[in-house]
């Protein structure tokens, strides 16, 4: 059923405003506020339709976009692959993932462990020739590092970033030349280096010759994530390609997901959450977050168990509102991060005075219950806490695919041939140990030549 109310806590969420910008948005007029027999307060959406987060939500196509399925396998890759969550997501969406790439090895083993038949390359992303797999692979991925850099006052190309993990994404995109690719960052990417960073990686996605659409920033809280998350997303289309098609975001979710949602069988899971493992506070800890209500923070303790607690931070400007946090049943969580019970970054559980545990944390993250997370409990919250939401990336991925479907109604792809998808691939050893590679390659990038006329017609005539 479509959301008719919102709580003033999620309206803000929703908004990327604080809750007293709100309020004073309600003093002056600006939006009416109800209240509930149980105190709280609330709008209703249609009220505030006039705002375009609302008006989206209001008007979405989400259900109808759940629908959208592959013409045919698309194939794709992933690097600094992680836990999975934006792996998971696009094989949701339908893509067939030939190679994934990560370094850290509880990693994976998570993505061995829930996929045996995926294609897993443990190891150094510089070690790795990606050649073998051009003409193989129609989309790549990878959520690279957020890293400076050098400039020395100069305009940088492709040879400039060399040294960062983002040149061996590029690198990847050269080799393989898949005919879209994406990007995710963090949203700090946007200002990083006074907006140097994103400047260098634009210019060297012209340079790989490829059409960069406007990047976007996404909200997980708007894709059925019951989590405030934010991530930049990029997403680039080779240029042969570019001219004839064009890529439309994914539609917002009529709902706004709380932790109950994660934490109770609904709409967004069928079961309660399982019990697991997790980690759990000292003594001394767990005395004071005992004294923090539901929703609260460090503001809710006396003073002098505030000062104590937080010590030098205390007088330290900015709200600090992610220490001694207690969250809220009715709201989405905050970002997750590597570890639940950080001081900076606390993620309190909303009724019992302990982390959140390691199935909660994968439910905030919209992981399915039985993705099993390998590794001792550091490896596995750190998995899940650095992991794109996986609902996050399947919405994504549907609009990916609806895009690849155009591409193959105007004839720009065609199927692979799954039968011999890896017969002409060798197995190496060395530094290369597992990886795959085939004797002898054929030049599959129609961007290294011209399309002929012929082709440009029937590509016309198809649009028009």
């Amino acid at each position: 059923m479509p959301q008719t109310t919102i709580s003033i806590n999620n309206f803000a969420d929703l908004l990327g405003v604080s809750r007293a910008t709100v309020d004073k948005w309600i003093n002056n007029g600006k939006y009416k506020s109800h209240s509930g027999t149980d105190g709280k307060t609330y709008f209703f959406l249609q009220e505030v339709e006039s705002i375009p987060e609302v008006h989206n939500m209001i008007h979405s196509r989400w259900k109808e976009e759940l629908n959208v399925v592959p013409a045919f396998e698309f194939t794709s890759a992933e690097l600094f692959a992680g836990g999975g969550g934006l792996a998971l997501g696009m094989e949701k969406a339908g893509f067939r993932h030939l190679l994934l790439n990560e370094f850290n090895h509880s990693a994976c083993n998570t993505l061995r462990h829930n996929r045996p038949e995926w294609n897993v390359v443990e190891g150094d992303i510089h070690d790795i020739d990606f050649t073998p797999f051009r003409g193989e692979i129609d989309f790549l991925s990878g959520g690279f590092p957020c890293q400076a850099f050098s400039y020395a006052g100069k305009r940088l190309g492709f040879e400039e970033t060399r040294g960062t993990l983002f040149f061996e994404l590029a690198r990847a995109v050269k080799e393989i030349q898949p005919k879209v690719f994406l990007g995710e960052n963090v949203r700090g990417l946007l200002e990083h280096d006074e907006g140097r960073t994103l400047q260098t990686i634009k210019n060297v996605i012209s340079e790989l010759g490829y059409t960069l659409v406007e990047p976007k920033i996404l909200r997980a809280l708007q894709y059925n994530v019951p989590q405030k998350r934010e991530r930049l997303i990029l997403i680039a289309i080779r240029n042969d390609i570019a001219p004839f098609v064009s890529f439309k975001w994914p539609d917002v979710c009529t709902q706004v997901r709380t932790l109950r949602d994660a934490f109770f069988a609904g709409d967004l899971f069928s079961t309660d959450v399982p019990e697991s493992e997790g980690q759990s506070y000292p003594e001394s800890k767990k005395k004071v977050m005992s004294l923090v209500p539901e929703g609260g923070d460090w503001r809710n303790l006396p003073e002098d168990v505030a000062r104590e607690y937080m010590k030098g931070s205390y007088n330290l400007g900015g709200g600090k509102t992610g220490m001694a946090r207690r969250l809220s049943m009715e709201e989405p969580s905050l970002t997750l991060t590597c570890a639940p019970a950080q001081k900076q970054t606390e993620r309190c559980h909303p009724y019992e005075t302990r982390p959140l545990t390691i199935r909660e944390y994968a439910r905030i993250q919209t992981f399915p219950d039985d993705w099993h997370f390998c590794g001792n409990l550091s490896a596995q919250y750190k998995q899940i806490g650095n992991a794109v939401p996986v609902n996050l990336a399947w919405a994504i991925g549907r609009s990916l695919v609806r895009l690849f479907n155009d591409m193959a109604a105007l004839g720009l792809i065609t199927p692979h041939n799954q039968n011999a998808e890896m017969r002409h691939y060798t197995k190496l050893t060395g530094i290369f140990e597992g990886m795959l590679c085939e004797p002898e390659l054929k030049d599959l990038n129609p961007s290294n030549k011209k399309i002929n006329s012929q082709r440009q017609d029937s590509i016309s005539k198809k649009i028009d």
